[in-house]
């Protein structure tokens, strides 16, 4: 062994060695542990005691932490599998309301009643919105969900009719079940079969195959790829509502979105019942999304001639502008005012000649396969739907591909100055204000995900799950896994009061808390203990030595 403070060796030698805390940091990878604890602090209110605790990260993405991202993969597989097959129709049926909620709901309605009254008669009414307002905040602490004042705003609404371009679908009666249908076999049996569909979008030049690289980057419509990312997981939502329309019953999906090699987003998903291939092509083909926003092809506001902000002083105090501003932009050539965000959509629902801004469409490229319960393709489906929930849309680049190197960079040139949201600093660029605009914004400055590179346009959720899939949130699977592996322990799994602890973060600089390598060690000789203990429990119920099964463990 070799001493780093050895003075005598040289600066390549001592260079050269490992880092205790990069081997330690690896000992918690190789052990399941998370990287980046969280240290809380954690206040007993009945007992009066204050400890620190280590709280995984809960990273998704392996470029943060790989343990928890492998944790949350394998749970992400987990409610995938226990939903796709359901043969009991899941129960829904919510709780009687308590005498407290009762009592909240009662008493908000006399309060409502003597806020009405004060309007009315024309009286300050800012107390009672206010004890309107802590009443609503009570109604939901007390375990009621929704808002017993609905929609508050105005909601804009278009013509439904379909475009000319786009085939009808047939809309089917309406059957309240989210089961598929069942088939009975010569033998008797029952099967109930579930799809696992793969949708693309539609082509925006020729690529190699192989590598997805555009054959000619200038004719490569990168305008439109740009647009189809930002807006695709509105696409997706109209695909489900015209499956659910077509199936006539309450379709239920698990599906993830992943990137092509082209760098386009595609969809997988997995689909409780079953339909004809036929017809789930005809409703891909049929599926369309308008993007109704202002105009973009007219660039008013460049390099250093930029819309100015100017403050609303001369408002009275506590007054602010209709559409929650506390200023405008304006332009510094003129001094006139930008439209706001909801001026630029009265604009464009006054115009009968008026087209969307872009038009999203799938590709002709749609797979279907019929899958049964508890096959070999049913568990190759589940692993493909979470193969790359642990890495983002840019993790899949081929770094040592130039030509897809320079392809990631066109594309997110694109995107750029592409608004992406409401709220996207891009619309001055095209001179409207964004919708809730503020001081210090400017054209390809947005700060949105769908603007990073490592995201190539798609900001929505990588994994998007029905209501009625499995019947349980992600966080009551994650309670699942933790009974099992209490009970398996032979330990009680008690549901701890959510009063009774008080968490918050530990303060930074805090010298009582350990070093990062010092809490991993802790972290994995608790893993490793709890590991051997469920090896000895499995050893006993399945009669093998202890070593095999440890063996097999170190293989997997």
């Amino acid at each position: 062994m070799t001493d780093p403070n050895d003075r005598s060796l040289s600066r390549a030698a001592r260079q050269a060695m490992p880092v205790a805390l990069d081997v330690a940091v690896e000992i918690a990878k190789h052990n399941g542990v998370c990287i980046r604890p969280v240290v809380l602090r954690r206040l007993d209110v009945h007992t009066g005691l204050t400890e620190d605790v280590n709280v995984p990260c809960g990273a998704t993405m392996e470029a943060k932490c790989p343990p928890c991202a492998k944790r949350n993969r394998y749970l992400r597989m987990a409610q995938c599998r226990e939903g796709w097959h359901l043969e009991d129709e899941p129960a829904i049926t919510p709780d009687e309301p308590t005498e407290e909620q009762r009592w909240l709901v009662e008493f908000r309605a006399d309060m409502q009643a003597q806020r009405d009254t004060a309007e009315q008669a024309g009286d300050d009414t800012t107390d009672l919105d206010a004890v309107l307002t802590g009443l609503d905040e009570e109604i939901n602490a007390a375990g009621m969900r929704g808002n017993l004042l609905g929609r508050t705003t105005g909601k804009r609404n278009r013509s439904t009719r379909r475009r000319q371009d786009a085939p009808d679908l047939p809309k089917r009666a309406r059957q309240n079940t989210t089961l598929g249908r069942t088939f009975t076999s010569s033998d008797g049996k029952a099967y109930r079969p579930s799809l696992f569909v793969t949708l693309t979008l539609p082509s925006y030049g020729r690529v190699r195959a192989g590598h997805g690289v555009p054959v000619d980057p200038d004719t490569y419509d990168y305008p439109r790829a740009a647009r189809d990312a930002l807006h695709f997981s509105k696409l997706v939502d109209r695909f489900v509502q015209n499956l659910r329309r077509v199936a006539g019953y309450d379709v239920q999906y698990f599906s993830s979105v992943e990137p092509q090699k082209r760098l386009a987003p595609h969809l997988h998903m997995a689909v409780r019942g079953t339909m004809p291939r036929a017809e789930i092509k005809a409703i891909a083909a049929a599926t369309y999304h308008q993007v109704w926003w202002p105009a973009v092809d007219e660039v008013k506001f460049d390099g250093d001639h930029l819309p100015v902000w100017t403050p609303r002083t001369d408002l009275p105090d506590g007054q602010t502008h209709a559409d929650g501003q506390d200023g405008d932009y304006l332009d510094p050539a003129t001094g006139e005012l930008l439209p706001t965000w909801r001026e630029a959509l009265d604009r464009l629902d006054a115009d009968d000649e008026a087209e969307p801004l872009h038009v999203l469409r799938f590709g002709p490229q749609v797979d279907v396969q019929g899958i049964l319960a508890g096959t070999p393709d049913a568990d190759q489906c589940i692993r493909y739907l979470s193969k790359y929930l642990t890495k983002s849309l840019g993790d899949t680049l081929d770094t040592d591909n130039p030509a897809q190197r320079a392809h990631a960079a066109r594309m997110t040139e694109a995107l750029r100055y592409e608004p992406c949201s409401p709220a996207c600093p891009n619309w001055l660029r095209y001179g409207v204000q964004p919708k809730g605009a503020k001081a210090g914004m400017a054209p390809g400055r947005c700060r949105g995900k769908a603007h990073k590179p490592e995201h190539l346009g798609y900001a929505g959720r990588r994994v998007l799950v029905s209501r009625k899939w499995s019947n349980k949130t992600l966080a009551e699977h994650k309670r699942d896994r933790r009974t099992w592996v209490m009970e398996a322990l032979g330990l009680a799994d008690e549901i701890p009061d959510p009063h009774r602890y008080i968490w918050k973060p530990a303060p930074a600089g805090d010298d009582t808390i350990p070093s990062l390598a010092l809490r991993l060690l802790r972290m994995v000789a608790e893993r490793q203990r709890w590991r051997a203990t469920l090896i000895t429990l499995q050893a006993k119920a399945t009669g093998q030595p202890t070593q095999d099964l440890s063996a097999m463990r170190e293989a997997a």
